[in-house]
């Protein structure tokens, strides 16, 4: 399987990069990944909420494929527990979906044609957290989800 991250502006905290690495080092021994990284708009300040979306939007549309099962991290979209988005990934599989890719949006989200775009939603909580944070708990949640379905202690230990 095939899974690709596309997130709006680079992770900056050196903390935050490290976690990133290592999730994304053991991801490695499950599943191809990719990380596409947008850079954040520049002059965004002259532009209204709507344009930058827009603009954002166009990006991201520019990086995907048609052949993508396109996932938006959005605080509106379905919560998992960890074990639940598993099983989630795991149909994916056995199902033959062969490319999933999740979009973390700018920070006002996404252009309406992103949305219609997506064929599903994904909350991570219904607390709100910096983009350059969510990057990490994704990747993390994610490798929990591949050592889950190997039956692997990660989970549980």
């Amino acid at each position: 399987m095939n899974i690709r991250l596309i997130g709006i502006g680079k992770t900056i905290k050196s903390y935050l990069i490290e976690g990133e690495a290592e999730y994304e080092k053991r991801l490695l021994r499950y599943i191809k990944f990719e990380e596409i990284i947008i850079p954040e708009l520049k002059n965004a300040s002259k532009l209204s909420e709507k344009e930058i979306k827009q603009k954002e939007g166009e990006l991201i549309q520019n990086k995907l494929s048609s052949g993508d099962f396109v996932v938006l991290l959005d605080e509106n979209g379905k919560m998992h527990s960890s074990e639940d988005f598993a099983h989630w990934i795991e149909n994916k599989q056995i199902y033959g979906t062969s490319k999933i890719t999740f979009i973390i949006g700018g920070a006002y989200g996404f252009s309406e044609e992103i949305y219609n775009r997506a064929q599903y939603q994904l909350s991570l909580s219904k607390m709100t957290f910096s983009h350059q944070m969510v990057r990490m708990i994704f990747k993390e949640q994610l490798y929990r989800a591949f050592s889950i379905i190997k039956g692997e202690p990660y989970h549980h230990s």
